[in-house]
């Protein structure tokens, strides 16, 4: 008893907190009180700015945010890896302009008030934001107030939230780029240059002159320079944050590719023959193409023949463009097959602007709208009046209440939007969508030409599963040898002869390894995993297997000196090697004014430069740093010397001192105005430095 006792008194608090989450896990899901956890661990954070965390959830709520603006502001929801990565950039800026950017802004004492986003969005001051938006173009491409105000009064009353997300966006962003335009304001304002200093460098930059120099090597072999382990410590104490690094991984790793078999290649020339007589017979080709498996669906698009030569090879296009009614021969290219077969002929133009009126599908009112649309159009009546009047989505990624697509491309085209590259300018039709029926109005188009419409079928050689498996098998083999060690992995590398490829310093950013990309996969096993481990079989994409071995971490923070002391042993001996080298020099050319005799002295020669200037704009002959700023400031006609430079050492004299104009106050001006954009380009990298900001996303995505 008196133990229990014991424990009671000086364990309660734990005890307490144990049956605590003993009892919690009979109440709450285990999957939600996982989700809880992950929520407060920092692991799960994206990223940390100023201070403040944001976390997977918060991010990806923006990333939605963004994704939906995408959709509005392009009129398409197609979304390749390219247009995902700009959208997580977006709203990871988001994040540094509301966190970090604009408060550093107001804490220098800006400030955008109501009144002054009434004027930028509804007064005489139009921001560029909304000015340079294309969806509130009218007709004739430019800025319309009409369409933008009938824009916002939609928003006002779109029951889907998605066109007041798009308004908050906007307001968001003219304020985030009023900031922007004072903080530069600011800076750059707080920068100025007197006229006086502005006259002498004008004055220095137009001076040229004549210089005759003696280039002195340096003595590498100079045995007397000794670097200690001290010095080395020392320097690298005094310039440590020259040796940042970011957390990365050193691994070596073998790839076995599931390549067709020569018998696998065979079999898909002996189909494609089979499927080649099929396709020349084929009345529904769209049909056919899905049946018989085609890489290649088919597409309505019309192609010109530089682009058909540029999406397949010029062996198609020729073909296509012969006039030829029947289906190609078979073109084989490495392990891939094609067929085409010319579906179509026409002068078509290569992009549209389209406008619109939406009658979302399901709407039994649909045809009648339709109908009631085409017949005032044809009286007369507003489009952009009757689209709000009348459309269903005034909130579709189309603007239906803009009554505008804009540009749409044989490339980017909608799915059914096809007539529109055949239809005729500014003659409204009724158009049948996959997402409902569309009044239409062609009213522009561009790139018109002789462009073919073509069916391809396209199949590539695949592995068979017999191939597969033998794959694997070696695979496999490798692995086994390995037995989940570095010792075992380059054991096996000697006993199997595979080629062992290295792969140092990735970060989590790291996705692709060779020609081998989406391996993401092979990057999160190397962060997780112990140096000196291997992996099992990593496979990325079902056609290559990965065997991986780590061999050295690094984490954030600082390069260790034993990693960067031979680099440091090299910057201490050349600069005791430029002192001792110089101290030589001075004693050999001591009492010396003739500069043959300093050649003589220091067994070189005379070297000479004519119209030395200090300005890029003289077009002056390439010196050295050291030696131009010591030519800048030494008086005319003497001995000067020895300084020295990265390449050897110099003992030089002035002569021919000139003062041009070719440096003009506008020259000075405009290299002004350089440094300030390059000011301004690097106020969100040194805020983000000093707010010391934390950028996981490479650990997400």
């Amino acid at each position: 008893m008196a133990v229990l006792q014991k424990i009671r008194v000086k364990f309660g608090l734990a005890i307490s907190i144990i049956i605590a989450l003993a009892l919690l896990s009979f109440i709450i899901d285990p999957n939600t009180l996982e989700s809880a956890l992950q929520s407060m661990s920092s692991k799960y954070d994206v990223g940390k700015i100023a201070g403040k965390r944001v976390s997977y959830t918060d991010f990806q709520e923006n990333v939605d945010k963004f994704t939906t603006i995408n959709q509005i502001a392009t009129g398409s929801s197609v979304q390749d890896e390219n247009t995902q990565t700009q959208i997580r950039n977006a709203a990871w800026q988001d994040f540094l302009d509301r966190y970090m950017f604009i408060e550093n802004a107001k804490a220098a004492g800006i400030r955008v008030d109501k009144d002054e986003l009434y004027d930028l969005l509804m007064g005489s001051n139009i921001s560029p934001v909304v000015e340079q938006n294309r969806n509130f173009a009218g007709e004739d491409g430019k800025y319309s107030p009409e369409v933008f105000q009938e824009f916002v009064q939609n928003a006002k009353s779109d029951e889907s939230g998605r066109l007041n997300t798009f308004w908050n966006y906007i307001q968001s962003s003219v304020v985030t780029q009023k900031y922007y335009e004072k903080y530069e304001a600011l800076l750059n304002n707080s920068s100025y240059m007197p006229k006086v200093f502005t006259d002498l460098d004008i004055a220095e930059t137009n001076t040229t002159v004549d210089v005759e120099y003696v280039p002195v090597p340096f003595d590498y072999k100079d045995s007397t320079i000794v670097v200690s382990a001290k010095e080395i410590q020392n320097y690298y104490n005094a310039h440590k944050k020259e040796y940042k690094q970011k957390a990365s991984r050193d691994i070596e790793y073998v790839v076995f590719e599931v390549e067709p078999s020569a018998d696998d290649v065979a079999r898909m020339a002996e189909d494609m023959v089979r499927l080649q007589e099929e396709f020349s017979a084929a009345s529904n080709v769209r049909n056919f193409l899905v049946k018989s498996g085609s890489d290649k669906p088919y597409s309505e698009r019309w192609y010109s023949k530089d682009e058909l030569s540029g999406n397949f090879s010029s062996e198609i296009a020729d073909f296509a463009f012969s006039g030829s009614n029947e289906v190609s021969p078979i073109y084989r290219s490495g392990n891939l097959f094609r067929v085409v077969k010319t579906m179509g002929s026409a002068v078509m133009p290569g992009s549209v602007f389209v406008k619109h009126i939406f009658f979302r599908a399901g709407n039994p009112d649909a045809q009648a709208n339709a109908d009631a649309v085409m017949a005032e159009l044809k009286k007369g009546g507003d489009f952009a009046a009757l689209a709000a009047q009348y459309s269903d989505d005034k909130s579709s990624a189309s603007d239906g209440s803009l009554g505008s697509l804009g540009w749409m491309s044989q490339v980017s085209k909608i799915d059914g939007f096809e007539p529109c590259f055949s239809a005729n300018i500014n003659k409204p039709f009724v158009l049948d969508s996959p997402y409902g029926k569309h009044v239409v109005v062609v009213t522009d188009r561009r790139d018109v030409e002789l462009r073919k419409q073509v069916a391809v079928l396209e199949k590539k050689a695949v592995a068979s599963n017999e191939t597969q498996n033998n794959c694997y098998a070696q695979a496999n083999r490798f692995a086994s040898i390995a037995g989940g060690t570095l010792e075992g992995y380059l054991r096996a590398v000697d006993s199997t002869g595979v080629y062992s490829h290295k792969a140092n310093r990735i970060t989590e950013s790291t996705s692709s390894f060779g020609g081998v990309s989406h391996a993401k996969q092979i990057t999160r096993w190397a962060f997780d995993a112990k140096p000196g481990k291997a992996s099992e079989i990593i496979t990325i994409d079902n056609n290559y297997f990965f065997i991986a071995a780590l061999k050295a971490v690094r984490e954030d923070g600082f390069t260790p000196v034993n990693e960067v002391a031979a680099t440091i042993h090299e910057t201490l001996r050349s600069e005791q090697l430029k002192l001792n080298t110089c101290k030589k020099v001075a004693e050999k050319i001591a009492g010396l004014t003739d500069l043959e005799a300093v050649a003589e002295a220091c067994k070189g020669s005379v070297a000479s430069r004519e119209g030395v200037s200090f300005s890029v704009a003289g077009g002056t002959p390439a010196l050295e740093p050291a030696f131009l700023g010591a030519v800048s400031k030494a008086p005319e006609g003497e001995i000067c010397g020895p300084v020295a430079g990265e390449a050897c050492v110099y003992v030089f004299k002035l002569s021919n001192r000139k003062t041009g104009s070719f440096y003009t106050e506008d020259d000075a001006k405009a290299e002004a105005e350089q440094k300030a954009r390059y000011a301004s380009q690097m106020i969100i990298p040194v805020m983000t430095e000093a707010a010391g900001v934390i950028d996981n996303r490479p650990r997400f995505y």
